[in-house]
């Protein structure tokens, strides 16, 4: 081990003044069997410091075919390697300039052991969730109603949530989010999502009682929907469907509507989300059509809503597209969810489909590419060309798009 007189006499050497420097001098060696492959390093922000100062855990989620990404309990970052011209050293108990007091009157020595060493460092950038695959791993096994006659259901390719946890690149929260919105439930203890054509027959249901009993779609009650329909389907899937296209409430004997949870279903109701009803009705009648008239279309649509709902072409963003060019006008299935998560492929496939797109028609559709602050001006302005035509501002690709 050094003394303080060589390391003084190695300061003469250097031309470097002893006053000029801390009093304490830390001499560093080697221990033994130190790799560069004994320890990884993670360089974490504030949010991620404080989440794992909390007694928190991060996961490294990924299959073996794609980048790994790290999640906390909200959230999902990309992982990404560093490297560093500058050796980096793992030193326990080394203190940095601004925890030395200084109190020391005299310079003095201390010896330190290198545990290990690196010269890269993961960095982590908060990212969008990759949650395409959910669907398409469910899908593997859609819920198409309970088994007849006595047969029995498959039970391949059925997930728990742990299981998703493990294949799927999203934080619990977002992954949570997520099965809501493609209206997946737990079936026998299996996350499940509905097969279309099931999904839509309990909704068919729904909105035939209540036209039928002539309810308003904005108060619908739980217990005689059950009743009701408890011949055609589980009340489970009713109740399903409800949570999917309407909004649960409480009401009291004066008809106030309370939050309060109650221990009978005779007080709860379900007000529809016209939105959603809307837009179901109309994927229901675009799934099986290559291009729909779209004055014919309108008609029909809106004769399959229920009484007192309004069908609105806006209702539609995202799942289907109008083309006004072509005569007559026409409408097909278009739904964002089929498509690419990777930004330049999604461009790509948008632009082999229709050359030029007005602001409007290609905001829905590349809407959940944009990361944190960013804005789809901002990506249209990276992937596409501005120009005018008929005094209309259309966007058209930056390259030749192979068709």
């Amino acid at each position: 081990m050094r003394t303080l007189e060589e390391v003084q006499a190695t300061l003469q050497i250097a031309k470097l003044k002893e006053e000029d420097l801390q009093k304490t001098i830390h001499c560093l060696s080697f221990g033994e069997n130190v790799s560069s492959a004994d320890y990884c390093l993670m360089e974490l922000d504030d949010t991620l410091c404080k989440h794992i100062e909390a007694g928190q855990s991060l996961v490294i989620r990924g299959d073996t075919d794609e980048r790994a990404v790290l999640c906390s309990g909200d959230k999902t970052y990309d992982l990404k390697i560093a490297d560093t011209s500058n050796l980096l050293l793992f030193v326990p108990g080394c203190r940095t300039p601004d925890q030395l007091t200084n109190s020391q009157e005299s310079s003095h020595v201390v010896h330190k052991q290198i545990w290990g060493f690196c010269n890269s460092y993961w960095e982590v950038k908060k990212q969008r969730p990759k949650l395409k695959k959910l669907k398409k791993v469910l899908m593997e096994n859609p819920y198409e109603g309970p088994a007849l006659g006595g047969q029995q259901e498959n039970a391949e390719n059925r997930y728990t949530m742990q299981d998703l946890l493990d294949r799927i690149q999203s934080s619990e929260e977002e992954l949570k989010t997520h099965l809501e919105t493609i209206h997946a439930c737990q079936i026998d203890g299996y996350w499940r999502v509905l097969d279309f054509d099931y999904e839509m027959k309990l909704l068919g249901h729904v909105t035939q009682l209540v036209d039928s009993e002539s309810w308003s779609f904005n108060k619908v009650p739980l217990q005689t929907s059950l009743e009701e329909l408890a011949p055609l389907e589980p009340k489970e899937m009713i109740e399903h469907c409800l949570e999917c296209y309407g909004k649960r409430f409480t009401e009291n004997g004066k008809g106030k509507q309370s939050v309060e949870t109650q221990l009978t279903n005779n007080n709860v109701f379900y007000a529809l989300h016209e939105d959603k009803v809307c837009r179901g009705m109309a994927l229901l009648l675009l799934q099986n059509a290559v291009k729909f008239n779209l004055r014919e279309f309108q008609e029909v649509w809106q004769q399959s809503v229920p009484e007192g709902m309004s069908t609105r072409l806006d209702q539609l963003k995202s799942v289907a597209l109008v083309d006004r060019a072509s005569r007559p006008e026409t409408i097909c299935l278009l739904r964002v969810e089929d498509l690419s998560e990777d930004t330049l492929e999604r461009f790509n496939h948008l632009f082999t489909l229709r050359e030029k797109w007005t602001e409007d028609d290609i905001t829905p559709y590349i809407q959940d590419l944009c990361g944190e602050k960013q804005t789809t001006g901002a990506l249209l302005t990276k992937y596409a060309r501005c120009s005018m035509q008929n005094g209309i501002k259309v966007f058209n690709s930056r390259r030749p798009v192979a068709t």
